[in-house]
């Protein structure tokens, strides 16, 4: 409370201030340019729009009506952003026609409660930021489906011969020459155990630590870029390394199954058949190249690493872990490994710049936060005197489905010179965004 009391004087003499300093603005109007004039302006509308920071950024979307979803879609401003959904519709139009197994009725079954899900605000918060990574997902499962007549050669030179010229040596087969039981165990924790599970714990984080918005972020990232590795490896297959060391360099087809390597020798410390039928049944057997195992790891670091910046190096000392278990188990050149990360960072970067949240210090949960910026600070620091008044108004309920590119979030409504869409609802909700934002925007806060 004291909190409240002490932002609602702040409230009433900056409101004070910025009206005895009216008619000096009024009297030096051709003294002062135009955008200091403007972004004046900004802050006292800001200041007098200001709502209680009562209502909470971090809340979810409790309502199960559809009509809340389609009256945000009929007052949503459509913008070139908007035209990631037309994309992904495309890619899981293109898996389902070539997808033999389930039959018809399954896939019409899988799509409507899709589409169901989508319908309902509740379930529509957490499935809608999934939804690249649900379409990977999709994609990599109907890679098996596709006719090896419309697929291009397998390339089994490229990797060894690029392996060569940038280290001077194969080191994937330097790493896997000597084999011993520990280090079987030691490449197998990170490669076979921690891979898998690492999503589901860095997202578990991110929306328990994290600002509000940074689980989308995460999840778009992750998801665009899994479409992407598996859209490469489509169209420029190429041999890992377990191939060249039981095949050598002679052309490769696509009815070889795959391998499961070095991972064999722990179906058989344990006694079980796990590694070897899975790696064997694998729908994309030669998509070395980038390598999303390194891919996963890095963006989990980078993100991570946002979050919690002190704890960075366990992350990275992780990532090189993983980079030695992949090249030590035969199944990527190190080639394949510097592609991954480099095309993590991408998504990373990009993504930190036009949608994830920055992090406040004195702020430990989600539930902490009363605003958030989004974007590179543009006066170099993260935080000034004025962030507290970068409040959110949305003009539409169509805000929930979409983000902006920088600026702030915050529990009350939007400034006019913020630039940037929240992911609200009617109830003053911020999930985590929905979508990426309009740049119209821009044009209307100017």
């Amino acid at each position: 409370m004291k909190k409240y009391s002490y932002l609602e004087s702040i409230d009433s003499s900056a409101h004070q201030m910025l009206s005895r300093a009216s008619p000096i603005l009024s009297w030096s109007a051709h003294w002062i340019p135009h955008k200091v004039k403007r972004k004046w302006r900004a802050t006292k509308s800001r200041i007098r729009s200001r709502q209680s920071p009562t209502s909470s950024i971090a809340s979810l979307e409790t309502s199960f009506s559809p009509t809340d979803t389609l009256r945000s879609l009929r007052t949503h401003q459509w913008s070139f952003y908007d035209g990631q959904y037309l994309i992904l519709a495309i890619v899981a139009i293109f898996s389902l026609s070539v997808m033999e197994t389930p039959g018809p009725f399954a896939k019409t079954f899988t799509a409507a409660l899709l589409m169901l899900g989508l319908v309902l605000p509740i379930t529509r918060q957490f499935i809608l930021p999934f939804l690249p990574a649900l379409t990977w997902f999709l994609l990599f499962f109907c890679c098996k489906f596709i006719s090896s007549d419309y697929r291009p050669p397998i390339w089994v030179r490229v990797l060894p011969a690029l392996e060569n010229i940038l280290y001077g040596a194969n080191l994937s087969n330097i790493l896997s020459a000597h084999k011993h039981v520990v280090l079987d165990l030691l490449a197998w924790l990170p490669y076979g155990i921690a891979h898998y599970g690492s999503p589901v714990v860095v997202c578990a984080c991110m929306f328990i630590w994290g600002p509000p918005g940074t689980l989308p972020a995460f999840a778009r990232a992750f998801g665009y870029m899994n479409i992407t590795a598996v859209i490469v490896q489509l169209v420029f297959p190429c041999s890992p390394p377990w191939y060249e060391n039981t095949y050598g360099l002679a052309p490769a087809n696509y009815s070889i199954p795959g391998d499961a390597a070095g991972l064999k020798a722990i179906d058989k410390l344990f006694g079980i058949d796990l590694y070897t039928s899975g790696f064997r049944a694998s729908p994309m057997v030669f998509g070395a190249f980038p390598s999303l195992h390194s891919g996963w790891a890095t963006l989990e670091t980078l993100f991570m690493g946002h979050v919690f910046p002190r704890m960075f190096p366990v992350y990275v000392v992780y990532t090189m872990w993983l980079w030695w278990a992949t090249m030590y188990l035969s199944h990527h050149y190190a080639v394949d490994l510097v592609a991954g990360s480099f095309l993590a960072g991408i998504c990373y970067f990009f993504a930190r710049a036009k949608v994830l949240p920055r992090i406040q210090p004195d702020k430990e949960f989600r539930w902490d936060y009363d605003y958030v910026e989004v974007g590179e600070p543009i006066d170099g620091f993260s935080y000034g005197m004025l962030d507290i008044y970068e409040e959110f108004h949305p003009q539409s309920d169509s805000d929930e489905w979409t983000i902006g590119s920088s600026s702030s979030y915050s529990s009350g409504g939007r400034s006019p010179s913020a630039g940037a869409r929240s992911p609200t609802d009617d109830a003053q909700s911020l999930w985590e965004g929905d979508t990426l934002g309009s740049t119209s925007d821009h044009e209307q806060s100017r």
